[in-house]
This record gives C-alpha cells, sequence and structure tokens, in this order.
C-alpha cells in the first residue's frame, strides 16, 4: 500500500521558519534599505550592525522566497517587497509584519494553553491585564504598528468593500472603530456626494490625521460602546465583529440599529467562513488569532446573518470579495 504524500506535513513543519525569515530581515530594515539603493551582503551588515556571512545568508534565503532579487554578490527587493515591506510605500503591511513578528509570533506560541482554556494570551505571553485595545496600544509604537498594519490590509481591501453593493443612496457613512480612515476615503472616492467620518478610539483619530489630511473624512473620537453614536444612514464595521463575543456584539448591533433611520445600513467588513466550516484556510487562520489575542473569532455569513436578525435587521446579504475581507449588508 503506497504512502500519501508527506508535502502537506513538511510545508507545514516548515511554514514558521518562512514567516520568520521575512519578519528578521524587515526589523532589520533590509527591505527598506535595499529600496534606496541594492547593496552587497557586507555593506548591508554594516550597515544594520550584524555579521557578513549570516547577513549572507539571511538575504539568500529572502531570495529564494522571493522576497530579494540577487545579481552577482548584489541583492534588490523584488517588486512585491518594495509595495508590501517597504515602510514608505502607500500599500506596505511592514507595520502588521512587524506587530506579527513583535507580539503575535510569540502569543501563537502559547496556543496550546489557549485552546485548553478557552482565552486570549495577553497575560501569559506579555504578563498584561487589562482592556483589549490598551494591549494593542500599550506603546506609541506598538500603537503605530498595529494601526499602520490595519491601514495596509485596508488600503487592500476597503475599495472593494465599499464597491460590493451599490451604497449610492445612503448620504452619509459613519465607520466605527475605523482606524486610518481607509474605508471613509475609499467610500468617498467612490461615492462623491457621500459624507464620511471615522468614529473611534482618541488614540486612532490622532493618527488618522496623517492619512486623511486635505480629504473630507471628518475625525470623531469615541467609544462605540460607551458613547452616543454620530448620526448616520450607514454604519460600517470593519474587522470589529470579530474581536468581541457575542454578548458584545448583541449590545453593538442592539445600539447601531437604534441609531440607525428606517432604510439605513450597516456594511460589515470581516473574512467570511464558508457555512459548512470547512473553509477557507486564512479565515480558519485569522480565526485562531482572535482566539489567542481577542474575545472574538471569525464567523461565517449565516452566523452574522442570525445575529444581524436578533438585532432587528430585516434583510441581510453577503459577498465574497477576493480580497483580504468580505462584506456583509444589512438593512433596517
Amino acid at each position: 500500500m503506497s504512502q500519501p504524500d508527506p508535502a502537506l506535513v513538511l510545508d507545514l513543519i516548515e511554514a514558521f521558519r518562512r514567516s520568520k525569515t521575512m519578519f528578521t530581515a524587515l526589523s532589520f530594515g533590509v527591505f527598506d534599505r535595499l529600496h534606496s539603493a541594492p547593496k552587497d551582503a557586507l555593506t548591508l551588515a554594516l550597515d544594520i550592525k550584524t555579521d557578513p556571512d549570516t547577513t549572507g545568508r539571511l538575504l539568500d534565503a529572502c531570495v529564494s522566497l522571493g522576497l530579494l532579487s540577487k545579481s552577482g554578490d548584489t541583492f534588490a527587493n523584488t517588486p512585491v517587497a518594495d509595495a508590501y515591506l517597504v515602510r514608505s510605500s502607500p500599500t506596505t503591511f511592514a507595520g502588521y509584519a512587524q506587530y506579527s513578528n513583535d507580539v503575535l509570533f510569540k502569543m501563537w506560541a502559547n496556543l496550546e494553553d489557549a485552546v485548553r482554556e478557552g482565552s486570549n494570551r495577553w497575560k501569559q505571553t506579555f504578563g498584561l491585564e487589562g482592556g483589549l485595545f490598551s494591549h494593542f496600544y500599550r506603546t506609541e509604537e506598538s500603537k503605530r504598528e498595529f494601526l499602520l498594519g490595519m491601514h495596509g490590509f485596508g488600503v487592500l481591501s476597503s475599495p472593494k468593500v465599499v464597491s460590493a453593493f451599490d451604497l449610492s443612496r445612503f448620504r452619509r457613512l459613519v465607520d466605527l472603530g475605523g482606524g486610518t480612515g481607509h474605508l471613509p476615503l475609499a467610500a468617498a472616492e467612490r461615492y462623491p456626494e457621500m459624507e464620511v467620518a471615522v468614529f473611534d478610539l482618541a488614540p486612532a483619530v490622532e493618527y488618522a490625521r496623517e492619512f486623511t489630511a486635505g480629504s473630507r473624512v471628518e475625525l470623531i473620537a469615541g467609544d462605540f460602546f460607551v458613547d452616543p453614536l454620530p448620526p448616520a444612514d450607514i454604519y460600517a464595521l470593519g474587522r470589529i465583529l470579530h474581536d468581541w463575543n457575542e454578548t458584545k456584539i448583541r449590545t453593538l448591533l442592539a445600539k447601531i440599529h437604534a441609531a440607525l433611520p428606517e432604510g439605513g445600513g450597516l456594511l460589515i467588513a470581516e473574512k467570511l467562513l464558508q457555512d459548512d466550516l470547512s473553509g477557507p484556510v486564512h479565515a480558519h487562520m485569522q480565526s485562531l488569532n482572535m482566539l489567542i489575542c481577542t474575545e472574538g473569532r471569525e464567523r461565517s455569513f449565516q452566523q452574522y446573518a442570525d445575529l444581524l436578525q436578533e438585532a432587528g435587521f430585516t434583510s441581510t446579504e453577503g459577498k465574497v470579495t477576493g480580497s483580504p475581507l468580505d462584506v456583509v449588508l444589512a438593512l433596517k
């Protein structure tokens, strides 16, 4: 009897090595330095104060991953590294990659305990207690890394999120927990007559000014669990509901429903699991990530539809966008 191909298991055994290779190169500033000019390993090692031989091994590994190219002894970024791993790029994932290295990589080492106990790993990994976002924003640098990471995903996803359904009938969109304003910016571009705003915690609003300067995005500081919601005929929740348990979600959805006028809408942007929970892989990995660092999870369209119907919404529709985030539109 022939044995099954071991490639899947071998690939998963080594998968974290590839991630850590990229994280390490990023943490040393390799992609930023090679963005300015190609360099050989010795020059780069002197620049970042590392051993020349092992720096060369790291760079060659990045070549094998498709992150760098090599001509003779000289290394350069590939287009994908220039687009997504250089901090100055408008589409950068550098913040989220750095956050993954500094925070999530360590927390995922405790996945066994998270599954055993059914709770996040902030206290076990870092000795931290308190509110969820006090962990994400625990230092100015961690706040910037987290919000920059969310911005990178948002720039990629938000144009598809706001175009998944025709939102032209809505006059004012308020993005609850909207971070850097990527979704309102995308909505303003697609719907020129629409008023748009971000409603988020004060530290996030402060950082959002860098990204919304010169735009018509209004920035409003507040806590959507505590403070009255700014008036709108459509609210957006992007990567918000997956942070919380069902009790808090029910509270938030009821509050949003009460604040909306008749005919108003709620646009939800999340990774959608298939209704039979058989995939996709990226949504399941994110669901485990939510276990590791929040009190939430990823859900299927039907699971969201049930919660929305319970909150009083009468119409729900979901779409898979092909971007990192899918979309649910609910109407009052």
